[in-house]
C-alpha cells in the first residue's frame, strides 16, 4: 500500500490505497519511516497518492484500535522532516487529519485545485500529532491554526494557499513537483543540503 520509486535521485513514495482513501495504517505509516530513514542519499523526494484523495487520515478501524495515539506519526513526520534533501507533498487530492503531519514536514506543498483541507480532531477527541500545531503556526499563524484545528474548519485550495498551508495549485502537482525539484537534483548533494539547513536556521 506504499510504492517506492527511484529515478536518477529522485525518490517518490505514493500513498497507494485509493480504494480506501489512502487511508493510513499502522504498517503504511511504519514503512513510511522505514524509506525516509534510509533515504540519506536521496537528492529530492515527492511524497503523493494515488486516485482522487492525497490521504483520509487514519484508518477508522485501526484508529479505534490505538492507532489514533500511537507514536507512529510522530515518527513518520519527523523522519520526512530530517532528511537533509529537498522534500515535497504533492496533494492529488484532500488532506484531512492526521495525514497532515507527513505533508507538514516537507518542505513544500502543491495541492490540485480540488483538494480540502480539514484536521478534525476537536470533533473525534484526539489531540494532534505532538510537531503539527508547531509546524501548522509556523506556516499560517495562530489564528488560522485554531480556525483548522479549534474550529474543525474546512477550507479549499484557494484559501490554503492564501493561509500560506500550501505553497502552489496545480493540476498535475507530482510534475509541479518535478519543476521544483530540478535544481535541486541539478546541483552537488553539499550544495542543496548546505542550503536547506541555511534555510531552517542551522
Amino acid at each position: 500500500m506504499i510504492r517506492l520509486d527511484k529515478d536518477n535521485g529522485l525518490w517518490t513514495i505514493t500513498l497507494a490505497r485509493p480504494d480506501k482513501a489512502n487511508a493510513l495504517t499502522y504498517d503504511m505509516l511504519a514503512e513510511i519511516v522505514d524509506i525516509a530513514e534510509s533515504a540519506q542519499d536521496a537528492r529530492a523526494l515527492v511524497l503523493t497518492g494515488q486516485g482522487k484523495v492525497f490521504s483520509a487520515g487514519a484508518d477508522l478501524d485501526a484508529a479505534k484500535e490505538g492507532l489514533a495515539t500511537s507514536d507512529v506519526w510522530d515518527r513518520a513526520s519527523s523522519a520526512i522532516a530530517k532528511l537533509p534533501c529537498m522534500t515535497i507533498a504533492a496533494l492529488n487530492g484532500t488532506l484531512a487529519g492526521g495525514a497532515f503531519g507527513i505533508a507538514l514536514a516537507c518542505d513544500l506543498r502543491v495541492s490540485v485545485p480540488a483538494a480540502n483541507f480539514f484536521y478534525p480532531v476537536m470533533r473525534l477527541g484526539y489531540l494532534p500529532q505532538h510537531a503539527d500545531p508547531a509546524r501548522m503556526v509556523a506556516l499560517m499563524g495562530p489564528a488560522r491554526t485554531k480556525l483548522i484545528l479549534m474550529a474543525g474548519q474546512k477550507i479549499d485550495a484557494e484559501t490554503a494557499l492564501q493561509f500560506g498551508l500550501i505553497d502552489r495549485i496545480s493540476t498535475d502537482p507530482v510534475a509541479e513537483a518535478k519543476a521544483l525539484v530540478a535544481h535541486a537534483l541539478e546541483a552537488s548533494e553539499e550544495h542543496a543540503h548546505a542550503i536547506k539547513r541555511m534555510c531552517q536556521g542551522g
